[in-house]
C-alpha cells in the first residue's frame, strides 16, 4: 500500500469521524425520484444508504415513480395529465401507478438484498420493511379540475415507523396512501417524504434530485459566478419561493425547495437538495464539511464564538495533526482545559473546524495569538481571517495595542494580513523566557492602534 494512500486516507477518515459520531442514532428521510432509478442510479444509491445505515443512522427511504408511470401510460396509449405540478389520477393512471410502484419496490428490495464480495454491500444485512404507514385524503377539485385518485397525506403512522426503525430495519415507502374506507390514492414522493419527516421530527430530509441544488441567483443560468448556495437560511428560501414563478416541474428551482421549507417550518432541522447525477452525492452531502448540494436551515449552522469546557475534546482533535507535523507547538489537554477561556472557535453543525487562542501580556500591552488552526476540509473559505479578526477584537477590548504570533511555516499568511517581523528580543519578558531558540520561530507583530 502506497505512502500517498496513507497520507490521503488517514486525514480523510479523521475528518469524517466527527460526523459519524454526530449522526449515530439520528433519523434521515431520503426521497429518491423515479428519474434517479430510470437513470440507473439505484445500485450506488442503495450501497450508500446501506453504508450510512451501517454507521448507525436510521433511514426511511421514499421512492418516486413519475417516469415509470408515464412509461406505463404510453404503453397503454393514455396521456399523462398534470395541473399545478400534481398528477391527475384517473382509473387507468391509478392502475399504472400501482403497477409501477410494485415493480420499483421489488427492484429496491432486491438491491438491498445483494451482498456481492468486493462491494460496499459485502456482508451487509439490511432488513427492509414496508407497510400501510400512510393514511391519505383526496386532493379534490382545484381550479375546476377533479384530481380523482390523486391524494394528499392525511396522517402518518409515526409510531409504526419508529418501531420498525427500532428493530434496525430500513423503512421503504411508496407514494401511495389509503383512506379509512380502503380507497387507494396516488401521492407524490415529495409530499410523502416531507410529511413523514415532519411526523418523525427527523434530523434530516434529503431529496436526491434532478437538479444540483439551489443557485445563489436561482433563476439565472448556471456558471462560475452563479454557484450552488450550499447553506440557505429559511428566510432566504421563503423569499425565493415568493419571488419566483409557481413551480410545476421537478427541474424548477422552487419545486423541491417548497417541500424543504415546509419541512423546516414543521420542525425538521435540516433539509437537503442534492444531485443524483454525481456519484456518491449522498455521502458527500452528509459527511463532508460543505456538502455538494443545498441545505435549508432555520438559522445559520456556522458560528464563531468563545470556547467553553465542552469544546476541549474538539480543539484537541483539530490541532493534533498540526502538532504532529510540527506546524503547531504541542499543548496538553491540561493546558487547553486550563486556558479554554482564551480560545475562540468556529463550529459548523456542532463540529469544530477552526480555533485560535489569545494569551495577553497586559504589562507589555500586547498579546500572543496561538494555535490558529483551520481544518483542511474548510481551508480557503476565509475562516482563518474570521478568527484573526475576532482575536484582534478581543485584544482591543482588553486594551492591548498589538498582537504577535510565533510561526515556522505560515509567515507569508501573516505578512499579507498586516503583521511585521521583529527579532525575538522584542517579546515580552515573560514570553521571552519560554521562547524555544532551537525551534527558531519567526516573531511577527500586528499593531492594533
Amino acid at each position: 500500500m502506497s505512502t500517498v494512500f496513507h497520507f490521503t486516507f488517514v486525514p480523510w477518515f479523521r475528518s469524517v469521524a466527527p460526523y459519524i459520531h454526530k449522526f449515530r442514532n439520528q433519523t434521515f428521510v431520503v426521497g429518491v425520484p423515479g428519474e434517479a432509478i430510470a437513470a440507473g442510479k439505484l445500485p450506488n444509491l442503495v450501497q450508500d444508504l446501506a453504508l450510512i445505515q451501517s454507521m448507525g443512522v436510521r433511514v426511511v427511504l421514499v421512492h418516486g415513480f413519475r417516469p415509470q408511470v408515464d412509461e406505463q401510460l404510453r404503453a397503454k396509449g393514455h396521456a399523462a395529465r398534470f395541473h399545478r405540478g400534481i398528477r391527475i389520477t384517473d382509473g387507468i393512471t391509478l392502475d399504472c401507478a400501482q403497477e409501477a410502484a410494485g415493480q420499483l419496490r421489488y427492484e429496491i428490495e432486491a438491491a438491498f438484498s445483494m451482498g456481492l464480495p468486493n462491494t460496499p454491500m459485502a456482508g451487509a444485512t439490511v432488513r427492509v420493511i414496508s407497510g400501510n404507514f400512510i393514511t391519505a385524503r383526496p386532493v379534490g377539485i382545484l381550479d375546476g379540475i377533479d384530481f380523482q385518485h390523486s391524494g394528499l397525506v392525511r396522517k402518518v403512522d409515526a409510531a409504526g415507523i419508529v418501531r420498525a426503525l427500532d428493530m434496525g430495519a430500513l423503512v421503504l415507502l411508496s407514494p401511495f396512501g389509503f383512506s379509512l374506507t380502503g380507497e387507494a390514492f396516488n401521492l407524490s414522493m415529495e409530499e410523502v417524504a416531507t410529511s413523514v419527516a415532519v411526523a418523525l421530527q427527523a434530523d434530516k430530509l434529503i431529496f436526491v434530485t434532478e437538479i444540483p441544488g439551489i443557485r445563489v441567483r436561482p433563476f439565472d443560468p448556471p456558471g462560475e459566478d452563479n454557484p450552488i448556495d450550499t447553506e440557505l437560511p429559511l428566510a432566504d428560501a421563503e423569499r425565493i419561493l415568493a419571488e419566483g414563478p409557481q413551480p410545476a416541474q421537478p427541474s424548477d428551482p422552487g419545486f423541491y425547495l417548497q417541500y424543504c421549507v415546509r419541512a423546516c417550518k414543521g420542525g425538521v432541522e435540516r433539509s437537503h437538495i442534492i444531485p443524483f447525477a454525481v456519484d456518491g452525492s449522498l455521502l458527500l452531502e452528509v459527511y463532508v464539511h460543505d456538502g455538494i448540494g443545498t441545505m435549508v436551515v432555520d438559522e445559520k449552522l456556522e458560528s464563531l464564538r468563545e470556547a467553553n469546557a465542552d469544546d476541549v475534546g474538539g480543539i484537541l482533535q483539530l490541532i493534533e495533526p498540526f502538532e504532529k507535523d510540527g506546524t503547531l507547538v504541542k499543548r496538553s489537554r491540561t493546558e487547553i482545559e486550563r486556558d479554554i477561556a482564551n480560545y475562540t472557535i468556529i463550529e459548523h453543525d456542532g463540529v469544530i473546524f477552526g480555533c485560535a487562542a489569545l494569551y495577553p501580556y497586559p504589562e507589555a500591552r500586547t498579546g500572543e495569538m496561538a494555535s490558529l488552526t483551520v481544518s483542511p476540509q474548510a481551508q480557503g473559505q476565509g475562516d482563518g481571517e474570521r478568527l484573526l479578526k475576532r482575536i484582534e477584537q478581543r485584544a482591543r477590548l482588553m486594551g492591548l495595542e498589538s498582537i504577535f504570533v510565533l510561526t515556522t511555516r505560515t509567515m507569508h499568511w501573516f505578512l499579507k494580513r498586516g503583521f511585521q517581523p521583529v527579532p525575538p528580543d522584542w517579546l515580552p519578558e515573560a514570553r521571552k523566557r519560554s521562547y524555544n531558540w532551537d525551534r527558531r520561530s519567526q516573531v511577527l507583530v500586528k499593531r492594533l492602534v
